[in-house]
C-alpha cells in the first residue's frame, strides 16, 4: 500500500492513538507501493487533498490538526482499518470539505471484503468545533481520542459534509466511552450537513455533544445502539431524518430511535439540550403485532436526565415503547414547554406512551392536547414498505395515507414548511445516492 503517514511517532491508547505531544508540523508527500491504496495515519497539519481516483485506508486515530483543511472529492472511497480501528478526527479548527453529490457521494467504509463486513469493524468520523458545551468550558470527547471540544463560538465552521456515507463504523473503545459512526463534539451552525447516511454503526449512528449544527436529509440504518443521540447542550435544528431498525440487532443499553439528556449528571446546566426536529421518521423493530424483536429495543424516543429538545411533525412507529418521559425534570420541561412534542404520530407501539414507575403524570393528557395522534398498526398510515428487511425499504407513506398532510410549522423558525407528516412526502430523497446494502457493495 501507498502510505500517507505523518513524520511523527504514534502513541499506542489501546488503539492506535495520537497523544497531544506527538503533533507533527507537515504532511508527508505520498509514497507509491503496489496495490494503488494509500494509507492515512498519524496527524494532518496542513491542506490535504483526497482524490476520487484513489482509495485510501484510514489507519489508528488519524487527526485533521487546525489550520488544516481535509478536502474529499465527490466520489471518493476512504475505508477504515479493522485491527487499529482506524477513525478520523477534525480537531477545532480544523476542516473536513467533504462535499460529494448524489451521483458521487463520499464513501467512508469497512475494509473487509464483501460479505465478511460487521458493526464496528473501523472507529468512526469523529468532528470537534468550538461551539458551546454545558461541562465546562471544553471537554474531552468520547472515544479515547484524546482531544477536546466545546467553546464560545455558536456559528462555529468544522466544514461541510454533503452526500456522505459511512459505513459499518462505530467502537465500544471502554463501557460508556464510544466511538459512534459520526460524534460532533461542540460543532457550529457554520458546518454544512445535508444528505449524510451512516450503516450498521456499532454503537449510535449520529450522537452530538454540545454545539449548534443544523443538518438535514439524515439516515441511521441498522445501527447497534441508538439512531441519534443528543447530550450536553446540543442546540442545532434537524429536519427530514429517518431511522430504520433491524429486529435482530439491538444493545444491552437499550437500543432507542431518540436519545436525549441535558448531560450525563442530569442536572441544569446551560445551554440545555434544546434541539429542534421536524419531519423524523423512527421505524423501530415492529413491522407488526406478531414481530418477534431482540429483547434490547427500548424507545422510540427516551427523553430523560433533564432534556428539553422539542419534536414536531414526526412518526414514531414500532417500538416496543413509543415515547418515554423519564424522570421529574423530563415532565417538568414538558408541563413549561421547554420539551415540546407536537403533532407526531405514534404508530404500533406495545406500549405508546411512558413515564417513570411512581409518575402521576398525565402523559395521556398532555400527549392529546398537543395535537398528537395513536394508531394501532403501521397498516394503519400506510408505512409498512419501511420495515422491509432485505432490499430498499419502501420509505413513501402509501397513497391516501394521513402522513401526506397536516403538517404545522405555527410558531416555528428554521425549518422548511411542507405539508407532510414524517421524513417523506412525494419524494424519496434517498434515491441515487444511498445504500442499503453495503455488505454486497465493491468497493
Amino acid at each position: 500500500m501507498k502510505k500517507l503517514s505523518t513524520l511523527l511517532l504514534l502513541a499506542l491508547l489501546g488503539v492506535a492513538n495520537v497523544s497531544c505531544d506527538d503533533d507533527s508540523t507537515t504532511t508527508p508527500t505520498p509514497v507509491d507501493n503496489t496495490n494503488g491504496v494509500e494509507e492515512i495515519s498519524g496527524v494532518i497539519t496542513s491542506d490535504m487533498t483526497l482524490k476520487a481516483d484513489k482509495k485510501y485506508l484510514l489507519k489508528g486515530f488519524v487527526y485533521v490538526q487546525a489550520p488544516a483543511k481535509l478536502t474529499i472529492e465527490p466520489g471518493t472511497i476512504i475505508k477504515g482499518d479493522q485491527t487499529s480501528k482506524g477513525s478520523l478526527i477534525i480537531e477545532r479548527g480544523a476542516q473536513i470539505i467533504a462535499r460529494g453529490t448524489a451521483e458521487k457521494p463520499i464513501v467512508f467504509t469497512s475494509n473487509q471484503p464483501k460479505g465478511s463486513r460487521k458493526s464496528g469493524d473501523w472507529g468512526g468520523l469523529i468532528l470537534l468545533g468550538n461551539a458551546p458545551v454545558n461541562v465546562g468550558s471544553s471537554a474531552a470527547i468520547e472515544g479515547g481520542v484524546d482531544r477536546l471540544y466545546g467553546g464560545s463560538k455558536a456559528d462555529d465552521n468544522s466544514g461541510v459534509l454533503k452526500y456522505v456515507r459511512v459505513e459499518f463504523a462505530g467502537i465500544a473503545y471502554q463501557p460508556d466511552n464510544e466511538i459512534n459512526g459520526i460524534t460532533f463534539g461542540g460543532v457550529g451552525s457554520g458546518t454544512e450537513i445535508d444528505f449524510v447516511q451512516v450503516s450498521f454503526s456499532g454503537d449510535d449512528a449520529f450522537e452530538w455533544f454540545g454545539g449548534s449544527a443544523n443538518a438535514k436529509h439524515l439516515i441511521a440504518y441498522k445501527t447497534v445502539d441508538d439512531m441519534f443521540d443528543t447530550d450536553n447542550g446540543f442546540s442545532g435544528t434537524i429536519q427530514y431524518a429517518v431511522g430504520i431498525s433491524d429486529p435482530n440487532i439491538a444493545d444491552v443499553s437499550k437500543s432507542n430511535g431518540f436519545e436525549s439528556d441535558n448531560n450525563k449528571a442530569g442536572d441544569a446546566a446551560t445551554p440545555n439540550t434544546t434541539a429542534k426536529f421536524s419531519n423524523i421518521s423512527l421505524f423501530g423493530p415492529l413491522a407488526t403485532a406478531s414481530t418477534t424483536a431482540q429483547a434490547n429495543y427500548g424507545s422510540g424516543i427516551h427523553f430523560k436526565k433533564n432534556t428539553k429538545i422539542s419534536v414536531y411533525n414526526s412518526v414514531i412507529a414500532g417500538w416496543p415503547t413509543g415515547i418515554y418521559l423519564d424522570g421529574a425534570a423530563v415532565e417538568g420541561g414538558a408541563t413549561n414547554n421547554e420539551l415540546n412534542f407536537k403533532n407526531n404520530y405514534v404508530v404500533a407501539a406495545t406500549t405508546p406512551l411512558r413515564v417513570a414507575s411512581g409518575s402521576t403524570f398525565n402523559v395521556q393528557s398532555w400527549y392529546d392536547a398537543n395535537g398528537n395522534v395513536l394508531k394501532t398498526a403501521n397498516t394503519d398510515v400506510m408505512i409498512e414498505g419501511a420495515f422491509k428487511q432485505s432490499g430498499a425499504p419502501t420509505l413513501l407513506p402509501g397513497t391516501g395515507s394521513a402522513l401526506l398532510s397536516g403538517a404545522s410549522f405555527a410558531n416555528l423558525n428554521g425549518f422548511e414548511q411542507v405539508q407532510y407528516i414524517g421524513a417523506f412526502g412525494a419524494t424519496d430523497w434517498t434515491a441515487g445516492w444511498a445504500n442499503f446494502d453495503p455488505q454486497n457493495t465493491d468497493y
